[in-house]
């Protein structure tokens, strides 16, 4: 009643009641979500391109193939390879996917991330089928696409060394990354979409993908940034079919399945994903934008381990194979008559081909031309990026030359005290100037790890500015990782190659190492994908002081000195971080770079120091012996404050010794010039020095490894090697024995 204040203890049952009846609106939660569409059981008519017979004898075939593939193997993912083959199917045939079979690698095509990477039953058999059918038609291929084909045949050796691949691998068509990691794909197919999006292009990536996959921490970022993005032309066709390898889904995802992407903002249209015709639509519909600005996740609610006898709609269909009587039992259900020979895969294979009829041969062939057509010439897609990067350069890393003369802001003066994250700044930001596809983002850490100068060349990549190259990720690290990698695994129209920068502290650079690994598996199987990107790991070493151990940047780069395909930088001062960085870019080969928080004196050069420059090579002599007779000594130096204060006790350390030091900023560029160019590596390091080095690190000791001779690593080589404590620089450097008076007790007296 008006003017009548009505007090509610809600702590209590009858309180709550009253509150309930009184002002219901105060009990109803509603999730701000993209839009919502139910095709299940909704009598839809008929499409007439769609021919739901011809598919459904092309499911048969391909099920034939998975199951004979795994028998053949014994090993294999069956159950989500055969929940899965209508949705491939339906998404081939229904004419929104860009794909040409004869050219497989068009810059133009759509591009697909299998996040369900294990489920290359269905991969294999779908390709296979694919280049069967052309096969049949005397469709002549170039080399170039026969190197990305699968035949039937080949399928016998699946699994084994020289066949078809355990997990999808980019080597293939219909594939674009190589995955295997849960959700790992989520977040490629998202680096495809925005990378597109921001050079004009209408591309649209497809994302093959499986429930259990929802779990994964990164798919929760994936989901987030997707949507905060409002990537339209990202498309997620998501298996439903409730299990993962150990159970149901429910058992650790116990809210409503929906809720983890419309919660996000995702446009959800939901079909039986055994229903070709239910799936067709849902595909036309979030490829024609259906829900408007946002991507769109298409449910498809489905049997895990259809027909694949006892194992179906199991949890161990997943990974379990049928015992071999019982596959055969399958495989006759089916309608293949295999004669079912254990060892001879190769005559089941060939009853499944043989029944592939001319007619449903035909129909896959149409609905491929159909696809095809989709893509536009590679000279009208560069018109496109043209007019809408208009003003940009359009060149690609590899066109970014070293200036004879070096930009004032790329130059610092010796003596003077710069982080080299000042230095990163200011080169990136130079870059960005350089070329149109350099993008650069950080995890919610850009004012300090100083991405912003780059990122503000074009702005943040938003929905109303979806030209940017900035990238806000949030505290993402994965998802930052592997959107970033896979954006530079990819080959625009025109040639022109994506370089990527992903910046954090290099603590957490733990966290990315998975997408790393991921991308360079890539690199190695596929090298025309070969990536090249900057994994900036900033606030490194002692000097973070204050934070603590949770921030000292101390023996994260030993992840990253194992792994092929990548090398850790670590400039001693601003001037080699720059020189470091244009050498990377001409390398084209994926960095790990190093980069300190507080000011570090840069180095003065001239009066027999040599210039920035040679520190590309890994290692390069800083000062020569003197040749006075006297015991000789080499300090391998890495750490810009190392050499400092090291340089501040020389007059004393030269009282006993000849001292040779040598400058390293990165031993696995040092360990490549040993190979590549032996005698210039032995001018900076011969093998009869090593004997007198003693090799001094702020960080984890191995990463000087190469420069101590076998067996003397504990005498001769100074590094971190425990966690610190918090405290100002200089004090967790004298702590930690790496001071000026700290290294000369290591110098002089070998003492830790």
């Amino acid at each position: 009643m008006l003017g009548v204040t009505v007090e509610y203890n809600v702590l209590k049952k009858e309180g709550l009641e009253a509150l309930r009846s009184d002002d219901p609106e105060r009990f109803q939660y509603r999730a701000e979500g993209g839009a919502y569409l139910n095709l299940r059981g909704l009598p839809l008519e008929s499409l007439r391109e769609i021919d739901e017979d011809a598919i459904a004898k092309l499911c048969r075939i391909v099920r034939g193939f998975q199951f004979a593939m795994a028998d053949g193997a014994d090993s294999g993912h069956v159950g989500g390879s055969s929940s899965k083959t209508e949705q491939i199917l339906a998404l081939l045939t229904s004419g929104v996917l860009g794909f040409d079979p004869r050219n497989p690698k068009h810059p133009g095509r759509d591009r697909l991330a299998w996040s369900a990477g294990h489920t290359t039953p269905l991969f294999h058999g779908i390709v296979s089928l694919i280049y069967e059918c052309l096969r049949r038609k005397g469709v002549a291929l170039s080399p170039a696409a026969r190197s990305y084909t699968v035949y039937p045949e080949q399928l016998a050796r699946f699994r084994r060394w020289g066949g078809p691949s355990g997990h999808v691998e980019s080597e293939y068509a219909l594939a674009d990354t190589s995955t295997g990691s849960s959700g790992h794909g989520f977040s490629a197919g998202l680096g495809f979409a925005v990378l597109h999006r921001s050079c004009g292009l209408a591309t649209k990536a497809f994302v093959i993908a499986g429930d259990a996959e929802s779990e994964e921490g990164m798919s929760y970022e994936f989901r987030n940034l997707a949507s905060t993005l409002g990537v339209r032309n990202l498309i997620v066709t998501l298996d439903y079919n409730n299990f993962g390898i150990d159970g149901p889904i429910t058992d650790v995802l116990p809210s409503a399945y929906l809720n983890h992407w419309f919660s996000q903002g995702w446009n959800i249209i939901e079909v039986d994903g055994q229903n070709v015709r239910e799936l067709a639509y849902a595909y036309r519909l979030a490829a024609g934008g259906f829900g408007g600005e946002k991507p769109t996740v298409v449910i498809c609610h489905t049997t895990k381990g259809l027909a694949y006898g006892k194992l179906e709609n199991s949890p161990d269909s997943h990974g379990a194979i049928l015992p071999h009587p019982e596959y055969i039992e399958a495989m006759h259900k089916l309608g293949f008559p295999i004669p079912g020979v254990k060892g001879d895969v190769g005559a089941d294979i060939r009853v499944v081909v043989d029944a592939l009829g001319e007619a449903e041969s035909a129909y896959l062939l149409e609905r491929l031309e159909a696809d095809a057509r989709l893509i536009r010439p590679e000279e009208e897609l560069v018109e496109r990026m043209k007019t809408a990067l208009a003003g940009r350069p359009l060149l690609d890393y590899r066109k970014i030359e070293r200036p004879a003369e070096l930009p004032p802001e790329l130059v610092f003066k010796g003596g003077d005290s710069v982080a080299i994250r000042k230095a990163t700044e200011a080169w990136f930001g130079w870059a960005m100037k350089q070329t149109a596809f350099f993008y650069i983002g950080a995890g919610d850490l850009m004012k300090s790890v100083l991405t912003g100068k780059a990122e503000n060349v074009y702005g943040v990549i938003k929905p109303d500015n979806v030209l940017g190259r900035g990238l806000r990720f949030g505290i993402a690290e994965q998802n930052m990782a592997m959107m970033s990698c896979a954006m530079s695994q990819d080959t625009l129209p025109g040639g022109f190659r994506p370089m990527t920068v992903f910046a954090t502290y290099g603590v957490f650079t733990c966290m990315m190492s998975n997408p790393v690994r991921m991308t360079l598996i890539n690199n190695e199987v596929n090298p025309s994908a070969s990536a090249f990107f900057i994994m900036l790991a900033a606030h490194d070493g002692l000097e973070t002081g204050e934070d603590g151990p949770t921030h000292h940047g101390l023996f994260w780069m030993s992840l990253y000195t194992a792994y092929p395909g990548i090398k850790v930088y670590k400039p001693l001062d601003a001037n080699e971080a720059v020189e470091m960085l244009f050498h990377a870019a001409q390398r084209g080969e994926p960095v790990a770079f190093s980069c300190t928080r507080p000011g570090t004196p840069v180095l003065k050069r001239g009066d027999g120091v040599p210039p920035a420059r040679e520190a590309i090579n890994g290692a390069y002599v800083f000062k020569p012996f003197r040749q006075n007779g006297k015991p000789k000594k080499v300090l391998a130096i890495c750490g810009g404050q190392v050499m400092h204060n090291a340089l501040a006790i020389l007059p004393e350390i030269e009282e006993r010794f000849d001292v040779k030091i040598l400058a390293v900023t990165s031993p696995q560029l040092y360990e490549e010039l040993r190979r590549t160019d032996p005698s210039k590596a032995a001018a900076i390091l011969s093998d009869e020095e090593r004997q007198y080095v003693v090799a001094l690190h702020n960080g984890w000791p191995g990463f000087l490894y190469p420069f101590i001779v076998p067996g003397d690593y504990q005498s001769r080589i100074f590094g971190v090697d425990r966690f610190s404590r918090s405290g100002k620089p200089d004090e967790i450097y004298r702590n930690a024995g790496f001071d000026s008076e700290g290294l000369r007790k290591k110098i002089l007296d070998g003492s830790k």
